[in-house]
């Protein structure tokens, strides 16, 4: 089972289910579930979950960061709009206990790093070294 699991994980998730279904209902079976594979796959649901969010408020953060540093831009509108709604996606995707693993500090810094040199051929105005916002006010 653990070639199909490299293989087509496609085909393993679903063998690994239906199997998981008959044990849970009690019927017998005649193979062990891939446990170590089932368990890494279960592990990785979570941090992709946090990944997701963290994605989402880094979109966010780098947008506001635009709107600041170019406060001029005709795109303005359109960078706040789209922080908005990545914070709403952000919002809807959290869970609780992702609250001591999202880093805020960090996403900014990496938005701050991750901000053009110029747009439009101007320079960014200076933006806050330190993230503005709390995690509770992004997901606000």
């Amino acid at each position: 089972m653990g070639d199909l699991y490299d293989d087509d994980i496609l085909l393993w998730s679903e063998h690994q289910a239906d199997l998981l279904r008959r044990i849970a209902a009690g019927k017998p079976v005649n193979e062990r579930p891939d446990w170590a594979n089932i368990i890494e796959e279960v592990e990785s649901v979570g941090r992709s979950d946090l990944r997701a969010v963290e994605s989402l408020l880094l979109q966010a953060l780098m947008h506001v960061l635009k709107a600041q540093a170019w406060p001029d831009s005709l795109s303005v509108p359109a960078w706040q709009s789209d922080a908005l709604l990545f914070r709403a996606q952000a919002r809807r995707a959290f869970s609780p206990s992702m609250r001591q693993r999202i880093d805020v500090s960090e996403l900014y810094a990496d938005a701050v790093r991750a901000m053009p040199a110029a747009m439009d051929g101007r320079p960014p105005q200076p933006v806050s070294p330190t993230c503005p916002m709390t995690l509770d006010e992004l997901l606000g």
